[in-house]
């Protein structure tokens, strides 16, 4: 069965561009399209598709429309997976997009969307309750941590892996079975990696999102 989409885009050549895309997908049916962030909740309510591709800036206001619209998506249909395009690098926005978690979410920059297959694997990705980061915006973090030592440094060999299989997704049930650990000592494992990044102030899910963005961004 193919997956349901609404696009969310301003631009007249960017939204049609992706349209033509998408309706080269035996695999994707684009149930609807509109231009700004009230029309896009709407449709929503109405079509209630598997995915949204969204612009981030979008009327009334030019501002973070898209990441607006996925946080108000997460309470309302949170079965929803949202990608939200973005001419911009900085990685503010995609911090804000997982601010309350990560399942469900992908921030692409608007580039990748003439490769279709990575606009296919992204939709794909946050219909199954994955995420999906642009490698771009990770190498923006490693720009701004060059000029200081990587919190990474601080822990052991066993949570540097404990983190590793985190940033493949894994939950902790996932990590046990691939390092031969119990549940218990995992999760001993991340509070560590928590406390040593600094993230032990936050929600668990946003620090698992921030500990994973700081690993990636290492290399």
């Amino acid at each position: 069965m193919a997956l349901r989409l609404v696009l969310a885009e301003d631009n007249y050549l960017v939204r049609e561009g992706i349209k033509r895309l998408i309706e080269t997908q035996t695999d994707l049916e684009l149930v609807g399209v509109c231009e700004d962030y009230d029309g896009l909740l709407a449709m929503v309510d109405d079509e209630k598709p598997d995915v949204v591709i969204t612009d981030i800036r979008m009327p009334p206001t030019g501002t973070d429309e898209g990441i607006r619209a996925a946080e108000r998506l997460r309470d309302t249909h949170p079965e929803t997976g949202v990608v939200v395009l973005s001419q911009y690098v900085d990685p503010g926005y995609a911090l804000a997009l997982l601010e309350k978690g990560s399942g469900g979410r992908a921030y692409l920059l608007k580039e990748r969307v003439s490769d279709v297959e990575q606009l296919l694997a992204a939709v794909k990705q946050v219909a199954s309750g994955g995420s999906v980061i642009d490698p771009k915006v990770v190498e923006a973090l490693v720009s701004a941590r060059t000029s200081a030592q990587s919190p990474l440094a601080r822990l052991t060999p066993r949570e540097s892996e404990v983190l590793s299989e985190m940033a493949q997704g894994k939950n902790n049930a996932g990590i046990a079975a691939a390092l031969v650990l119990s549940e218990r000592a995992v999760e001993k494992h991340i509070n560590s990696i928590f406390l040593k990044l600094g993230l032990s102030e936050e929600p668990d899910v946003h620090r698992r999102v921030k500990a994973v963005l700081l690993f990636l961004s290492a290399g």
